[in-house]
């Protein structure tokens, strides 16, 4: 299947309401969204139940039209235009295989539609079944695959329409932990491939950094923030994405103080220089201390930061985690390469240190 040219989506101050017919609040599942997808990218909406992800693809698909706000495809401007008259292609939970049709029945029903001749309606069956590798499974029934190859199977029935943009509404959440990884993998490589314009649609972080070029986090039907995955990851603007897309501790540090370009801080009376922050960061707002588990270390008792007990430690073959109660709560502290570290036995006393570069200071929700 040879490459598409590319286009854009982009939403202008899209916002949804459901009416609320019973006499209750209305309820706003997206709240004046702006942002752009760009020619041949794949961003994914991250974010919890309820967040407003879902509803946003289902805007940009046209199965629910939005209350105000513009949404272009390309050039064109698609806000009131029905699925089948916008160039897109969405790829469901569930897989919604008919079970009456062969695999390459199912994967043909959208050239028939178009009444495309049937040599060229097979020509591109096999193609099409050969990049997702179910070529030789053409002639088998749905019900005789794995729920791997189902999802493949959708996939394919998606792609051979040739859409400009393809959207994905948690395609893998059915699919058991390896499967997932499997097909993380190969719809990241086909997208790739065909330079398609993508958007998907989970509430796993680890689909989410593995797939995207960049990550849009929801909450509460608004765009909490967009970056690439190791933005997001490494520079969250808030707790709540800090929080969402890894594991994390947070420090409650004082007197906070700006000096040459970082912060002079206290954290359990020791000062500290951060270099890493928030836009939002100000002088007498409370502010805390963001740290990853591989940003934080283990010294001995009153060399670091913040005293504390090992509680619990976990081999994970290439690291060590290691969970220390402190006076903050419960802090997640991972050794790489334990065999050249000294770990701590459980219930011993320890002390907790910074890798500088690593941390970020964050504003205290």
């Amino acid at each position: 299947m040879p490459k598409k040219n590319s286009v854009s989506v982009t939403l202008e101050g899209v916002t949804k309401v459901f009416k609320n017919t019973k006499g209750r609040s209305d309820v706003v599942a997206v709240h004046e969204s702006d942002f752009t997808v760009n020619p041949g990218e794949l961003v994914t909406l991250l974010g919890p139940s309820g967040c407003g992800k879902t509803t946003t693809l289902r805007m940009i698909a046209g199965f629910e039209l939005p209350s105000s706000g513009k949404i272009r495809i390309g050039s064109e401007d698609v806000t009131m235009l029905p699925p089948n008259a916008r160039d897109t292609a969405t790829v469901f939970q569930s897989y919604a295989l008919f079970p009456h049709l062969t695999v390459g029945e199912n994967v043909a029903y959208g050239l028939k539609l178009r009444k495309l001749p049937k040599a060229d309606i097979e020509k591109k069956v096999r193609e099409t079944l050969d990049m997702v590798g179910l070529g030789e499974l053409a002639d088998r029934p749905p019900g005789q695959l794995s729920g791997g190859q189902q999802q493949r199977v959708a996939l394919a029935r998606s792609l051979i329409v040739e859409p400009s943009v393809l959207l994905l509404d948690e395609p893998l959440s059915n699919l058991d932990a390896l499967l997932r990884e499997q097909m993380r993998v190969e719809i990241r490589r086909i997208q790739k491939r065909l330079g398609i314009t993508a958007v998907y649609v989970t509430h796993d972080r680890v689909e989410a950094m593995g797939l995207s070029d960049r990550v849009m986090v929801m909450r509460d039907g608004e765009i909490k923030q967009i970056g690439s995955p190791q933005e997001i990851y490494e520079d969250p603007d808030s707790k709540f994405v800090a929080g969402f897309v890894g594991k994390v501790a947070f420090f409650p540090v004082t007197g906070l103080e700006k000096q040459e370009g970082a912060w002079n801080c206290v954290l359990e009376a020791r000062k500290l220089r951060v270099h890493r922050f928030a836009p939002k960061v100000e002088p007498g707002k409370p502010a805390v201390l963001m740290a990853r588990p591989e940003s934080l270390r283990l010294v001995e008792p009153g060399s670091g930061y913040v005293g504390g007990t090992v509680r619990m430690n976990i081999y994970l073959g290439h690291s060590i985690e290691t969970f220390v109660e402190t006076a903050h709560g419960e802090v997640l502290i991972q050794v790489d390469d334990p065999a050249s570290k000294k770990i701590f036995a459980e219930g011993a006393p320890v002390s907790i240190d910074f890798i500088p570069e690593r941390v970020r200071l964050l504003v205290s929700e």
